[in-house]
């Protein structure tokens, strides 16, 4: 057999190029992979999302959703983190109570870089810009200080915000409402161009007095260069003293709002109650407008008093600090006093009590007599006391001037004599100590050269007279001796006069001991 005889039959319409070996025809497969790519891409252009794939979800209560819809985007400071994916009445969720109300629960997600998302979230339906149209989901993220939500939390409804058409303030301005406002303008325009009389004037400050409420408070503007300083260092101060205090202000800030928005009944009742102060302020409104208009005067005495207690906070703080390791060991300090506080406790028990009891119950009675005899000697030391202080202690502190004055109060040199008698007096006898004079001896001329006498001041039968000579001629005697100061016994010691220790009594005298003639 030929090799050409050996060559398979082909069958009609064979190309090599389809059928070759070990390559079965495969068109029902490459139409289902057909298949599923339309449909994948179908899928993909309807919902926009990729299968499959878990996303952070979170749901939000609002009383009006109707202006959001799916695919809205969600926002955090103006960068898109999420998108709505369904929105839908809370009555499908069973609460058919809130139907009414047009309740809504929004779906929305959020990306990884939009988390995470706190307990006090705050989220806000708010118009795009006018190109955009449309709304979207404002979400604040909340602070960090509150726990995280996890996927599948909900934000409730005293959380969330929907923002105020153009419409609903047009429809709310209805015919009646836009008289009364019309009639609001009116009177306001003419509160403010009436021209008082004297009763309006009577309650007025004077500086306002016979103008207008337009002139008045155009004369207010005088003040604004003084508000506007004021009101610069207000607001520099609100800056704080280190990185992030402005913002930790405002963080704290939100987290009081938001804590006031957890509370809408007991802030309806502070609206309430509000209402109620206005109106008895309204009906007390003379005596609120001398309370206005005395608040002036009051300012300006209170502003020296504003200063000091600024002046004094720096040192408040310096105390505050410097107490501060002194409150860190107070507990400490507390633990510690247990041990004295049980002793003291049984100090004050029965035991220990009652004979301390019984030693101040038998001194009770002495100190009751010394308590009632207590006034009688309190007068007589205050007499004593005046005296010593308007009389004896003045009379001490005069000068003598005599020939021998050194310039001291008296009762210094008082002193100074009852020294030198003491050192003087250091010879003693059985009689005890005793001072010896012995007169120098000399002359000064005459017939006696130097001869003096003085009376024996004792006396006596035989020695009447005492001689001696001196080196020279005796000038006077100062003071003379001569009667006592008048005292008066019939009245108090302090009502007497001070004694002239330096008057016609301090003069000099005859000369004692004198010169024998």
């Amino acid at each position: 057999m030929s090799a050409q005889s050996q060559q398979p039959i082909q069958p009609k319409g064979y190309d090599e190029r389809i059928y070759r070996k070990g390559s079965p025809p495969h068109r029902i497969r490459n139409a289902l992979i057909l298949i599923a790519l339309l449909i994948a891409g179908t899928y993909l252009a309807w919902t926009k999302s990729i299968p499959f794939q878990s996303h952070f979800e979170l749901h939000a209560v609002f009383k009006n959703a109707a202006n959001i819809r799916a695919d809205s985007p969600v926002r955090i400071a103006g960068v898109n983190v999420g998108k709505v994916t369904g929105v839908r009445s809370v009555c499908e969720n069973g609460l058919a109570a809130d139907c009414a109300s047009n309740y809504a629960d929004v779906t929305f997600t959020v990306d990884s870089n939009g988390q995470p998302i706190h307990s006090d979230a705050q989220i806000e339906i708010r118009p795009r810009i006018f190109l955009e149209g449309n709304f979207f989901l404002d979400l604040s993220p909340g602070s960090p200080s509150a726990g995280d939500l996890h996927s599948g939390d909900s934000i409730p409804v005293t959380h969330t915000s929907t923002a105020v058409q153009l419409d609903q303030i047009l429809t709310s301005l209805q015919a009646p409402d836009r008289a009364n406002l019309q009639k609001l303008l009116e009177g306001y325009g003419t509160a403010l161009t009436h021209k008082p009389s004297a009763a309006d004037d009577a309650s007025q400050d004077p500086q306002v007095q016979g103008k207008t409420a337009a002139e008045a408070i155009n004369e207010s503007f005088q003040y604004g260069q003084t508000a506007a300083r004021d009101s610069a260092v207000v607001n520099e101060a609100l800056l704080g003293t280190a990185p992030r205090d402005l913002s930790n202000l405002i963080d704290a800030q939100a987290r009081v709002f938001g804590a006031l928005t957890s509370h809408e009944s007991q802030l309806q009742g502070v609206i309430s109650n509000f209402n109620t102060v206005t109106g008895a302020l309204a009906s007390e409104s003379g005596n609120l407008q001398r309370a206005v208009r005395l608040l002036g005067p009051t300012l300006q005495i209170a502003g020296p008093a504003l200063e000091h207690t600024n002046a004094t906070l720096p040192f408040l703080r310096t105390f505050a600090r410097d107490l501060t390791p002194a409150m860190r060991e107070l507990p400490a300090t507390i633990t510690s006093s247990g041990p004295w506080l049980e002793q003291t406790a049984a100090l004050l028990g029965p035991n220990e009590l009652q004979p301390i009891a019984h030693q101040l119950r038998l001194g009770a009675p002495p100190a009751a007599i010394a308590a009632a005899a207590g006034p009688g000697l309190f007068g007589q030391t205050e007499l004593l006391s005046r005296c010593t202080s308007d009389v004896l202690i003045p009379t001490g502190n005069v000068p003598l001037n005599d020939v021998f004055s050194v310039g001291v109060p008296n009762y210094k040199e008082f002193m100074y004599a009852v020294t030198g008698f003491a050192g003087e007096t250091q010879s003693f006898d059985g009689n005890g100590p005793y001072l010896r004079f012995q007169s120098g001896g000399g002359s000064f001329g005459g017939p006696h050269n130097g001869l003096v006498a003085s009376a024996q001041p004792s006396g006596g039968a035989q020695n009447d007279t005492l001689f001696a000579r001196t080196a020279q001629q005796p000038l006077a005697t100062q003071p003379v001796l001569g009667p006592k100061p008048p005292f008066r016994t019939d009245v108090p010691c302090y009502v007497n006069a001070i004694p002239d220790l330096n008057g016609p009594a301090a003069t000099p005298g005859p000369p004692d001991p004198a010169v024998v003639p």
